[in-house]
């Protein structure tokens, strides 16, 4: 058993991660689709208009506090507004943070205008800003709402409701107090305030001034209309996302939605969660993210509805406390946030730890394995602030795991060349048992147990590879630091596959190359790079393996030409750095290292199978 089997038990461990992924990306959801089918067949229709623990909700029309259980919202506009002419049909206080710039209606008191400064749409800082929430009117409105909910207590805050404001800008320090009373005992006051980041802190106060006792829901929603584009992978969650309670972390897709039984009625569908304390639910992209978060002391329903409101479609993460009792003469007061903004992993830490919301960094879907990828941000993010280039950082990064792992890599090329060593005596067993396999199996085994020779040991160099490409992957496809950092030349975007392409000579040529065939310079530094380590080593005996491990650098040149120009640099650069450490360690033990002799071979047969063929 010599280096072919070795690389017999690479393909092997290769061959179950694909199992494992497919198992996990394609079978897994496609049971759950056909689970959550199941359900909604089995669904109850509930009575509209009545939420599913008995709290009347308003009716579906403009102007109704979008009720957090049963997925009220405001009606549609047969027109879609300009961005400017919608919020002009508002008075509005000005938003004006060194995250953030936008508006607050005081026509409904929804915070529906939201930009984030220090973020574009291209890596060109003279590119549109990125646009988080739009007011009701345009063609894909998305905001944030509060009030109170409840029965036989007049009327209530709604979205034609005008407030009056004392304040003209909201911004860090500079709270702003909206008022409004409903002529029929009732004063409501909301206090806005917002720091420099991303964090909205919303306090609402109910007096009582009327002869009776009336009974209020507080509570906040995230409403989105319109489903948005996606990226569509497997490894990323973007759609409606909570901590709610002990029920941990939810992820429900857009599709996912869709197929929940009805839920407030028959025209919305959704789930919910009673008597959950701590947490929070919203709705997240890839970089960005809207989040309702209650009081974390106190209870509350959660919810994810999907509601049709003619040809389109609502999606709405909410929250409602529980209820409270206003007396005659007396108040009550809740207070909830909002996080609007971009997902930066300090951040969402830092709100996770200074305000004691419930698994909040589960905002940032860092997966399954995120022992692995958190550890790969964050030694990434030191060196990022200490150099300043997050490509550096993937570089130095990636020569710190190859230290890390240099006892196993040591053992591994070590057991190799002694592999080597002994390869003619591999050869004279081959040859004096070709015939009985069951025998050449036994020499071969006394041969590695006196040589002391470990012959899976060459598998594990690419086995622990494997989750550090992965946790690598996930952190430059998730983390929005990621996004439009740049590395040197041409490089500008390390989350970005390379913009170069040998179709048009890398530029040089007056034509865009077709995305379907994207291979750029990294790309193929990285396969002349594999093609290297893999010549470092003898070719496989057996002429089916020796035929596969010369196409897979070629392979896997074209299937990472797509891929992070980041994940492709860490790729080219491990392959430099395995090149040069086995053979230091093959030289340490006094082994040829037959990397030139292999390379002719090479291209000697290449040479003479031309020459053959003209001769022909």
């Amino acid at each position: 058993m010599g280096n072919d089997k070795t690389n017999m038990f690479v393909a092997i461990g290769l061959s179950l991660v694909v199992l494992l992924g497919w198992q996990y990306f394609f079978a897994a959801p496609r049971m759950e689709q056909q689970r959550q089918a199941a359900l909604q067949n089995q669904a109850a229709q509930q009575s509209p208009g009545v939420s599913p623990d008995g709290v009347p909700s308003p009716a579906p029309k403009e102007g109704g506090p979008a009720a957090p259980i049963a997925g009220t919202v405001p009606g549609t506009a047969a027109t879609p507004e300009s961005r400017e002419a919608a919020l002009a049909r508002s008075a509005r206080i000005r938003i004006e943070t060194p995250a953030l710039s936008g508006s607050v209606a005081l026509k409904g008191g929804r915070i529906d205008d939201v930009s984030l400064k220090n973020y574009h749409e291209t890596v060109s800082d003279k590119s549109p800003e990125i646009v988080l929430f739009s007011p009701t009117g345009t063609a894909t409105p998305y905001y944030a709402e509060f009030g109170w909910v409840g029965a036989n207590s007049g009327p209530l805050p709604t979205g034609e409701t005008v407030w009056k404001a004392e304040g003209q800008t909201l911004s860090p320090g500079m709270p702003v107090t909206l008022t409004w009373d409903n002529g029929a005992g009732l004063l409501f006051k909301r206090i806005l305030a917002v720091d420099d980041k991303y964090m909205f802190t919303v306090r609402d106060e109910v007096e009582n001034t009327g002869p009776a006792a009336v009974t209020l829901y507080p509570y906040s929603l995230v409403s989105r209309w319109g489903k948005p584009v996606t990226q569509g992978y497997y490894v990323l969650h973007e759609g409606l996302i909570g901590v709610l309670g002990g029920d941990g972390l939810q992820e429900y897709t857009y599709d996912h939605l869709a197929k929940e039984p009805a839920y407030g009625g028959p025209a919305t569908k959704g789930k919910a969660w009673a008597n959950v304390t701590g947490g929070f639910v919203g709705i997240t992209d890839k970089y960005w993210a809207a989040a309702a978060i209650p009081d974390q002391a106190a209870s509350y329903t959660g919810s994810f509805t999907e509601r049709t409101d003619g040809a389109t479609k609502v999606y709405q993460a909410s929250v409602r406390g529980d209820a409270k009792a206003v007396e005659p003469g007396a108040s009550v007061a809740s207070t909830q946030r909002l996080f609007a903004g971009a997902k930066e992993v300090n951040a969402i830490n830092g709100y996770e730890k200074d305000l004691g919301i419930k698994q909040f960094d589960l905002m940032i879907d860092w997966g399954w394995f995120h022992f692995i990828t958190k550890p790969m941000f964050r030694a990434l993010d030191f060196f990022y602030h200490l150099l300043g280039n997050f490509g550096v950082s993937i570089l130095i990064v990636t020569f710190c795991l190859k230290l890390l792992f240099l006892p196993i890599a040591n053992r591994s090329y070590v057991s190799m060349a002694k592999m080597k060593a002994v390869q003619p005596e591999m050869t004279s067993i081959r040859e004096r048992y070709k015939d009985d396999k069951m025998k050449q199996q036994q020499a071969m085994m006394e041969l590695y147990k006196k040589e002391k020779i470990n012959p899976v040991a060459g598998c594990w160099p690419v086995l622990v590879q494997i989750p550090v490409f992965f946790a690598l992957y996930k952190v430059l496809f998730i983390t929005i630091e990621m996004r439009h950092a740049p590395f040197f030349g041409w490089i500008q975007d390390l989350a970005a596959p390379d913009p170069t392409s040998i179709l048009n000579l890398f530029g040089l040529l007056p034509f865009a190359a077709p995305d379907f065939v994207h291979l750029g310079i990294w790309p193929l530094v990285m396969g002349v790079t594999m093609f290297v380590q893999m010549k470092m080593n003898p070719a496989p005996p057996d002429p089916v393996q020796a035929q596969i491990f010369t196409f897979m650098p070629i392979v896997f040149t074209f299937m990472l030409g797509s891929f992070p120009a980041g994940l492709v640099i860490y790729w080219a650069w491990n392959n430099t750095l395995s090149v040069i450490q086995q053979y230091v360690i093959m030289r340490r033990n006094g082994v040829k290292v037959e990397l030139w002799d292999n390379l002719r071979g090479t291209f000697r047969k290449g040479s003479a199978g031309k020459t053959t063929a003209a001769k022909g």
